[in-house]
């Protein structure tokens, strides 16, 4: 069989009496699965009835909706749904497709470059350099504990003496890691 696309460029699928859907494109049936797939990887389709040849894209693609939100984790707030319905018959009915249709548009672009900044967010950014002195920092502090890596080592060690040495000595290697993380931070 010939693949079908129709005139601009999408995908025919073809739904028959028996609810079975027909890729033309692939001469394979397929799922509401497979279309709802094709519609997250942006893939253009019309579905039409197999013996009128009637476009039933949007009664697929509200069933596809109807099935997502039956798993479980639902996407439509029931607030949003009472709303929608309430449009039905109102006089502002043929305003509304129009309104939700460049509402998502809006939200996908802010979606994407939303995601953008994220990914991008640690690159060549101020918090990039911030968590470089933050690693370097660390190391430095680790340094200072490890034996022969010149941290902590280098102060003579107190010896068995009074607390009052100790403490001496741990602040006295406090100041000296603090000097280092300044230089650091410079």
């Amino acid at each position: 069989m010939k693949k079908q696309h129709s005139g601009d460029g999408a995908v025919i699928i073809k739904k028959y009496a028996n609810r079975r859907l027909y890729n033309t494109e692939s001469s394979s049936y397929i799922t509401l699965d497979h279309l709802a797939q094709m519609t997250r990887e942006g893939r253009e389709f019309r579905v039409v009835d197999a013996k009128t040849d009637e476009d039933i894209t949007h009664n697929v693609l509200t069933q596809i909706i109807m099935e997502e939100e039956s798993r479980g984790q639902t996407m439509l707030p029931v607030n949003f749904l009472r709303q929608l319905i309430s449009m039905y018959g109102d006089s502002m009915q043929a305003m509304v497709p129009a309104y939700l249709d460049a509402s998502m548009e809006s939200f996908r672009r802010n979606q994407a470059q939303f995601k953008s900044a994220v990914e991008g967010a640690f690159a060549n950014s101020p918090f990039a350099e911030m968590a470089k002195r933050n690693m370097a920092m660390f190391e430095v502090a680790a340094s200072a504990f490890k034996p022969g890596s010149g941290g902590a080592s280098d102060s003579p060690a107190p010896v068995a003496g009074s607390k009052d040495d100790e403490i001496a000595a741990l602040k006295a290697e406090l100041s000296r890691l603090q000097d280092k993380v300044e230089k650091l931070g410079h």
